[in-house]
């Protein structure tokens, strides 16, 4: 207000009293519009004026009127002709009706987006997540649509990691009550034989405990390897990590898979880069990494054949190997050997096929590492399972909580 008093000063040098009545009417209508503007902004509008259109057809009528006024007032201070002010009033009439439709064409287009937009979060919040906004503008309407989109994809991608994870629990609790069933029955029939006295030879007698050891040993392994999958399905695997020799991983379990694979005549060995340096890992899951893949080599692999570990430099990773000269595997059953309690063959016994959780166990250590497990094969030729070990500092590592989604396998 005050500048326009200062331009009107300045540039038509209005006697004083002209110049303070236009003052004082100029304090009194913008008082009066801003009191009506936070009125419309704090207020409970009437019912005729709660939606977008009117609301923007009211701001023009409103605007356009106080122009009106604001005319007519100076056309008074002017000794403006009463035909000139009527010429005047006619023009800002025909500005009002413009004002209205220009309102009513942008409230129309608003609306319509909103009202889409509201449908749409209808349907999502009735459970269909697929559902999408059209984005239609590149305004805060836009933008909104855009955001819905957003939580719907993910509300979509939370529910169906919800349904997998489920799925997942349903298919171990299955599993995991197949694999219990024989050898707890085994165990009873010959706990039962024991007591009842059934069995009263001695060699028998210890050949029943012997077996009965075998088969709560095998329990431990499966809680275990249950334990494990749990903290991989949870994030909660946590990595203690240090400088480690691959020399040293190498031999140790040449050392200690070296009865297994005499027990099956299978020839087992093992060769390392001299230019490996080594690297920094979680020792202990790795060793089981190599472990669980040549355990499965060695049941799959017949007499007189070989299997051989390989490390090798590649890159800014180490790739270990474990080939062997077995009888390979089918390409439909590839895809599936890294998800939880596969197996080849299905009516392998557990004995000679194991728990299934082997390969999904390796899968998720190596993965928390940030490296890679993959496996090359073909029937009648053997296969390779190959995984690779980034070179990283300790200081680039620490002790790691990596979150997992872990695949499983034999």
């Amino acid at each position: 207000m005050g500048f326009v008093v200062l331009l009107t000063e300045l540039w038509l040098h209005p006697p004083i009293e002209d110049l303070a009545t236009l003052t004082i009417f100029m304090a009194i209508s913008g008082g009066l519009t801003v009191l009506f503007g936070l009125a419309v902004q704090r207020l409970r509008m009437p019912v005729l004026f709660r939606s977008l259109r009117a609301r923007l057809v009211l701001a023009s009528v409103v605007t356009a009127t106080l122009a009106l006024v604001n005319v007519g007032f100076t056309a008074v201070l002017m000794f403006i002709s009463t035909h000139d002010l009527a010429i005047l009033a006619g023009l800002l009439g025909f500005s009002v009706c413009i004002s209205v439709f220009v309102a009513t064409a942008i409230a129309d287009s608003t609306i319509g987006s909103l009202r889409s937009l509201s449908a749409a979060v209808g349907r999502i919040s009735s459970g269909e997540l697929q559902t999408r906004v059209p984005v239609e503008s590149d305004d805060e309407v836009g933008d909104l649509a855009a955001a819905v989109n957003s939580m719907a994809s993910q509300l979509e991608a939370g529910l169906a990691k919800e349904r997998e994870l489920t799925e997942s629990r349903r298919e171990l609790v299955s599993a995991v009550s197949h694999d219990l069933r024989t050898p707890l029955a085994s165990i009873r029939a010959m706990m039962e034989s024991l007591i009842d006295g059934v069995v009263d030879d001695q060699e028998t007698t210890k050949r029943y405990l012997r077996n009965t050891l075998t088969e709560v040993e095998y329990f431990g392994q499966l809680v275990d390897d249950l334990f494990e999958v749990a903290q991989m399905d949870a994030g909660m695997l946590h990595l203690h990590v240090e400088d480690a020799s691959l020399q040293d991983l190498v031999s140790d379990t040449l050392e200690s898979m070296s009865a297994q694979a005499a027990a099956r005549s299978v020839k087992l060995k093992g060769s390392v880069d001299g230019n490996v340096a080594p690297l920094v890992m979680d020792l202990r899951r790795v060793q089981r990494v190599l472990y669980n893949l040549v355990q499965n080599s060695i049941r799959h692999t017949p007499a007189d054949g070989t299997i051989s570990i390989t490390v090798k430099d590649a890159g800014q990773e180490v790739q270990i190997e474990v080939a062997d000269t077995g009888e390979g595997i089918a390409a439909p059953d590839l895809e599936k050997l890294f998800e939880r309690f596969y197996r080849i063959d299905q009516a392998r016994s557990r004995t000679s096929g194991g728990a299934g959780l082997g390969l999904s166990i390796a899968k998720g250590i190596v993965e928390a590492h940030a490296g890679r497990i993959w496996v090359e094969s073909e029937p009648g030729r053997g296969s390779r399972f190959s995984f690779t070990l980034p070179k990283r500092t300790i200081a680039a590592v620490g002790l790691a909580e990596v979150p997992l989604g872990a695949g499983t396998g034999d």
